[in-house]
């Protein structure tokens, strides 16, 4: 049986580049407390791809994606996308976890505790 690849399929690559070379201010903000395993030693990468989707952070070792929500998701044809989005990667086994772009902002602390409770336990 051959398997699909669906972790950084190489079709992807070049549109990777582009989103990590223009995150969001909320993106790259977030990026300085996640990268080079600064958050309890786990490792994350940025703008990765999962099937046909890029999400913003993903921790293979939790299997967790984190994802940041500008403006252009607060409508409901966005939500909508989101969501099926969301189910397809649940599916997989992955867990999601969402925050508006404001929170990171304004609440990073609860944020970042957020995202070190939705890792497994040891």
């Amino acid at each position: 049986m051959i398997r699909k690849q669906i972790h950084t399929r190489q079709e992807l690559k070049g549109y990777r580049k582009i989103l990590r070379e223009s995150l969001t201010p909320a993106e790259a903000f977030l990026w300085n407390f996640l990268k080079a395993r600064k958050l309890e030693g786990k490792r994350f990468t940025r703008q990765h791809s999962i099937g046909n989707y890029i999400v913003d952070f993903y921790c293979a070792s939790e299997k967790l994606i984190v994802e940041l929500d500008g403006e252009v998701h607060l409508n409901s044809t966005a939500e909508e996308k989101d969501s099926k989005r969301s189910e397809y990667l649940q599916g997989l086994g992955f867990k999601v976890i969402r925050f508006e772009n404001k929170m990171v902002f304004d609440f990073l602390p609860s944020v970042l505790k957020e995202i070190t409770d939705s890792f497994k336990p040891n």
